[in-house]
């Protein structure tokens, strides 16, 4: 299953009525260029899970980083790297 595909699957999982009205996934872009990507956890199986910080903040455009901050996800990263950001954390949610 592509990413993208995941990520929409993952969201549809946590649509309870509730949390998509409170909690959202939100992708932008960065003026470096990059992406930005936050994904809420709270409420979700993923709020109390360590996630180990990924971070390659050398290549010029194949920099990323993602951690998670509190009950959100977030990961940054260059033009070319939204499906990495995404892989990580669809790899860090089926693991749990």
């Amino acid at each position: 299953m592509d990413e993208l595909t995941a990520i929409q699957e993952w969201y549809f999982d946590q649509c309870d009525g509730d949390w998509e009205h409170d909690w959202r996934i939100r992708i932008g872009t960065l003026d470096n260029p990059g992406w930005d990507v936050c994904i809420n956890l709270w409420e979700t199986t993923l709020e109390a899970v360590p996630f180990p910080v990924v971070e390659n903040l050398d290549p010029d455009r194949d920099w990323i980083k993602c951690w998670v901050e509190g009950t959100e996800f977030h990961g940054v990263g260059g033009p070319l790297m939204l499906r990495a950001i995404l892989r990580h954390f669809l790899e860090w949610a089926q693991s749990t």
